[in-house]
C-alpha cells in the first residue's frame, strides 16, 4: 500500500487544487449545497456591508448619528448596534441549515467547547460590570463573534462555499482600499484646504447649515469668540494617514493583514486562464492597492506584522533551503531598513503611542489582579483606566491588546479561555494547513494569523466588521483537510 505523503504540495497540484476549489460547482447532495452556497453568498454580502458601514468600534455606538439624508447613507457609518439586527436572521438561518444536515462536530471538541466558555463567562462577568451600558452592548459584540465562528464551522467549513462568501467580503474590502486611496490623493489634502479657507474668510465658503454641522460633530470649535478648525482634526488631517472605511488607519491596517493574503492567492491562481496582460493587471492592482493602503495607513505594528507573514510565505515554499533563507534574510533587511526610513520622526519624537500601550497594559494588569475573577465587565477598560492611569497619559477606551484587555475586563478564567481558544484554533489550522493545504487555505491562515498577531496591539475585537469577518474565517477553517477541500489536500 503506497503511503500517504504528507509534503507541501506541488505548484502544479496546488494550482490544479485551487482551480478545483475556485471554478468548479460543489458536490454531493444539490439542495443543500445549493442552499448554503446561497446562504454563504448572502452573508458574505452581509459581512461587506460591515466592513462598508460598521467599521467603528461597538462602545462608539452612542456618537454615530444615524443618517438622515440619502447623501449620508452612502458616505457616512451606520450605528453599530444596526449590525445586530442584520445579523440575527442570518443566525435563525443558519442554525436552520446547520441542523438539517446532521451536523458532526469537525475538530477537537476544545474548540466548540472554549468558545462556549468564554462566552458564558462574559455573561456572568457582566453581572459585576461597572458600566451595564459598555457592557450590553460590548456582549453583543462578542455573542455575533461566537455566532460568525459557528457559522463558519457548521454551514461554511463542510461546503465547498467558500468562495460565494468571499466574494462579498473581498468586494467591499477592494472599495475600502479605494476609498483609502481617495483619501490619499483628494480628499484629506481638499478637506484641509477647506478648513484653512473657512478659517481665513471667516466660513464664508461654507452654506450656514453645513458650518452648524460642523459644529455639532467637532469638526469646527469656538475659542475665544472665534470659530476656528478643530486642532485635532487638522493635525489627523494633515498627517494624511488613510482609514478607509474604518475607525482609524490601524483598523484599515488590520484589515488589510487579513484580507489581503487571500487577495493575492485569487489574483495568482483564479486568473490562469486570462489573457497575461490583463492577469498581469489584475495582480498588479491587487498588489498597488494593498501595498498603498498598508503603507499609507502608517501602522508600524501593521508593516512589521506584514513583513513577518511575509516571511512565512517564503518559508513554505519549495525552494532549496539556501536559496529560500538568502531570499527571505534579504526582504526582512530591505523591509526593516525601509520601516525605519519610513518612521524615523517617529521614533525621533519619542514614539509618543508605544509609551502609551505601555501604560495601557500596566494599567490592564493592575486591574485584573484587583479583581482577579469577574474584572471590571466586558467593554469597561476606560472606567478603571480614568483613575488609575499616568497623571500625564492621555485618556483611552480600550487597553490596545485584545488578550490583555480580556483578563482586565473579564477576569483570569475570561482571559484564559478567549486566548486557549484562539491559541488552539491557529494551532490546529496551522498544522492541517501548512503541509498540505492549497494556497487558498493557507493564504486564509496567514492572514487571520496576522489579524490575531495585531490583536496584541489593537482593539479590533471590538470593531463588528474586523472581528465577525475574522471569526467566520477562522470558524472555516479548522476542518479536517478532506471535509473542507478533498481537492486540496493532497496525498
Amino acid at each position: 500500500m503506497k503511503k500517504r505523503s504528507l509534503t507541501r504540495p506541488s505548484a502544479s497540484a496546488e494550482a490544479t487544487a485551487d482551480k478545483a476549489d475556485i471554478f468548479t460547482r460543489p458536490g454531493g447532495a444539490k439542495g443543500a449545497t445549493d442552499a448554503k452556497a446561497i446562504y454563504a453568498l448572502l452573508f458574505g454580502l452581509f459581512l461587506g456591508l460591515a466592513i462598508w458601514k460598521f467599521g467603528n468600534p461597538v462602545i462608539l455606538d452612542h456618537k454615530i448619528t444615524p443618517p438622515a439624508s440619502l447623501a449620508e447613507w452612502w458616505a457616512d457609518a451606520w450605528p453599530t448596534h444596526w449590525s445586530n439586527w442584520i445579523l440575527m436572521p442570518f443566525m435563525l438561518a443558519g442554525g436552520w441549515l446547520a441542523l438539517s444536515g446532521k451536523p458532526r462536530w469537525p475538530g477537537t471538541r476544545w474548540l466548540w467547547r472554549l468558545p462556549l466558555l468564554w462566552f458564558a463567562w462574559q455573561l456572568l462577568a457582566a453581572t459585576h460590570t461597572v458600566d451595564t451600558f459598555l457592557t450590553t452592548t460590548t456582549l453583543w459584540q462578542f455573542g455575533g463573534c461566537v455566532a460568525c465562528y459557528f457559522i463558519g464551522v457548521l454551514v461554511l467549513g463542510r461546503e465547498r462555499v467558500l468562495r460565494w462568501l468571499l466574494i462579498g467580503v473581498l468586494a467591499a474590502f477592494t472599495f475600502c482600499l479605494v476609498r483609502a486611496v481617495d483619501q490619499r490623493l483628494f480628499e484629506f489634502p481638499e478637506s484641509r484646504r477647506m478648513l484653512l479657507e473657512g478659517e481665513r474668510t471667516g466660513w464664508t465658503n461654507f452654506p450656514p447649515d453645513m458650518l452648524l454641522e460642523m459644529k455639532r460633530d467637532g469638526t469646527v470649535i469656538t475659542t475665544n469668540g472665534m470659530d476656528v478648525a478643530n486642532p485635532a482634526i487638522l493635525a489627523r488631517i494633515t498627517k494624511n494617514r488613510v482609514m478607509g472605511t474604518f475607525v482609524y488607519p490601524n483598523a484599515l491596517a488590520g484589515a488589510i493583514l487579513m484580507l489581503l493574503p487571500v487577495s493575492l492567492a485569487l489574483a495568482f491562481n483564479s486568473t490562469r486562464q486570462l489573457k497575461r496582460p490583463i492577469r498581469g493587471a489584475v495582480i498588479a492592482m491587487t498588489c498597488l492597492l494593498g501595498g498603498l493602503g498598508l503603507f499609507w495607513s502608517g501602522s508600524k505594528a501593521g508593516w512589521l506584522i506584514g513583513l513577518a507573514l511575509a516571511g512565512l510565505w517564503l518559508l513554505r515554499l519549495n525552494w532549496s533551503a539556501r536559496f529560500k533563507w538568502t531570499v527571505l534574510t534579504t526582504v526582512l533587511l530591505v523591509g526593516l531598513g525601509l520601516f525605519a526610513l519610513r518612521f524615523h520622526n517617529y521614533f525621533r519624537s519619542g514614539a509618543t503611542s508605544v509609551g502609551a500601550r505601555f501604560d495601557y497594559w500596566r494599567a490592564a494588569l493592575q486591574t485584573t489582579r484587583a479583581n482577579p475573577w469577574f474584572g471590571t465587565g466586558p467593554g469597561t477598560f476606560q472606567r478603571p483606566y480614568a483613575q488609575i492611569k499616568s497623571p500625564d497619559a492621555e485618556m483611552a477606551r480600550f487597553a490596545h491588546n485584545d488578550y490583555l484587555e480580556q483578563f482586565s475586563d473579564s477576569g483570569i478564567i475570561g482571559g484564559i479561555c478567549y486566548v486557549a481558544w484562539i491559541g488552539l484554533a491557529l494551532a490546529t489550522i496551522r498544522r492541517r494547513v501548512w503541509p498540505s493545504g492549497g494556497s487558498l487555505q493557507f493564504s486564509l491562515f496567514l492572514g487571520l494569523l496576522g489579524w490575531f498577531a495585531q490583536g496584541l496591539v489593537e482593539f479590533s475585537l471590538y470593531v463588528p466588521a474586523l472581528a465577525w469577518t475574522a471569526f467566520t474565517l477562522l470558524g472555516c477553517l479548522p476542518m479536517p483537510a478532506n471535509q473542507f477541500d478533498k481537492g486540496q489536500a493532497t496525498g
